[in-house]
């Protein structure tokens, strides 16, 4: 059963790979962002699509981490309350 869920999860793995990659071929028309008067250098789009999503995968995980710790520090103190 290890074998197939390892088989399946480097199927899934190669396809996100593979998509990734059509994206960014797909998307190589060069785009300037302008924000607050910053404007970045000419860049393709893709770059700027899958630097949006990794900056958001990092910043999940890390906003989840410190909800985590807050309700743990929470759940600490109302035990020790009780006691």
């Amino acid at each position: 059963m290890r074998n197939v869920k390892r088989a399946v999860l480097a199927v899934f793995s190669l396809l996100i790979m593979f998509g990734v990659v059509i994206f960014t071929l797909e998307n190589q028309q060069p785009t300037a962002l302008i924000f607050l008067g910053w404007r970045s250098p000419e860049l393709p789009q893709s770059f700027f699509f899958i630097g949006a999503l990794l900056v958001g995968m990092a910043v999940g995980p890390l906003m989840g981490f410190i909800a985590y710790q807050r309700k743990a520090s929470r759940l600490k103190r109302r035990l020790q309350a009780q006691v």
